[in-house]
């Protein structure tokens, strides 16, 4: 079928036809960047064109020179047959208006934690300018520390994670961003070794629970598999951070962790702990909230 295509395809019209008819014929899974075959299919080409990725229109009838139309069916395939997620095809994951390098070392991008940051979490942070330091736990590709960087133009940014190879992807994206002088990589497990304390912790750990890992779609196995999956209930990550995260944070400071689908056994499990759950794009039960006083009992 691919030979068929490179044959008779000539456009950017019949090349985004193709690539839908392919994706929805494999039935593969989204989710990394974007939830269906069309929007993924016209990234895919526009990306691969080197063309604007928000003007699809204009270029529908353009035709393909035979090198470009190799390139994009040999992605399209791999696609298909590897279900590969497209953001390892292209290396870019976009997270708001901020693009990052992403390759197999690291998980896609797609935490709700960066919706939070700024506005959102003024009734607990009044200022920008009050959050001096910041934490990323679990940084993989670096991405919410280089946005935490952007929201809070006075903090120095520590990035932490267990994996070296995740640490490389976000040396590659704090230098692209020209943050080097207000991130600071670091490689550790979580809290171990850290000495200094902060104003604000965020932590998109691994969360997935044992079922949930063994069922997931062909695409999510080519993510690091460590970054996945936490433990029989998806939370052994989780519950390190809410054990050691006080003594790290400063007075007032908060703590922001997201735990995917695991609210009601996170709060079964603390029932003594006020979380606050904060509304996101996927709604309001996968980031919560605690402050340093109130992880102390204190509030």
């Amino acid at each position: 079928m691919f030979k068929e295509a490179e044959r008779y395809l000539s456009t950017v019209r019949d090349m985004l036809r193709f690539a839908v008819s392919r994706f929805n014929e494999a039935g593969l899974a989204f989710g990394h960047g974007s939830d269906n075959a069309h929007d993924e299919a016209a990234y895919l080409i526009l990306h691969t064109l080197n063309l604007p990725l928000d003007l699809l229109e204009p270029y529908l009838d353009a035709v393909l020179l035979p090198s470009e139309k190799c390139r994009l069916l040999a992605l399209i395939e791999r696609r298909v047959n590897e279900r590969v997620p497209v953001a390892y095809l292209t290396n870019q994951a976009w997270q708001g208006e901020f693009d990052f390098y992403v390759d197999e070392r690291v998980l896609v991008p797609r935490s709700f934690i960066y919706e939070l940051l700024g506005e959102p979490l003024r009734p607990w942070i009044e200022y920008d300018e009050l959050v001096h330091t910041a934490l990323d736990l679990c940084t993989g590709s670096g991405c919410l520390a280089i946005q935490m960087a952007h929201h809070y133009p006075a903090a120095d940014v520590d990035a932490v994670d267990i994996s070296l190879d995740a640490l490389e992807v976000a040396a590659v994206n704090v230098e692209d961003y020209g943050l080097e002088d207000r991130i600071n990589l670091i490689h550790t497990d979580l809290f171990e070794g850290l000495e200094g304390t902060y104003d604000l912790i965020v932590s998109n750990p691994p969360y997935v629970d044992a079922e949930s890992v063994a069922e997931l779609p062909p695409e999510y196995l080519h993510e690091p598999e460590e970054a996945l999956g936490s433990g029989e209930d998806g939370l052994d990550a989780t519950r390190q951070i809410i054990l050691q995260a006080a003594k790290f944070l400063n007075p007032r400071g908060v703590l922001l962790v997201e735990i995917g689908h695991n609210r009601d056994v996170l709060e079964a499990a603390y029932p003594e702990l006020p979380f606050t759950w904060l509304e996101t794009s996927g709604g309001d039960g996968f980031v919560f909230l605690l402050t340093r006083e109130q992880l102390l009992g204190e509030e």
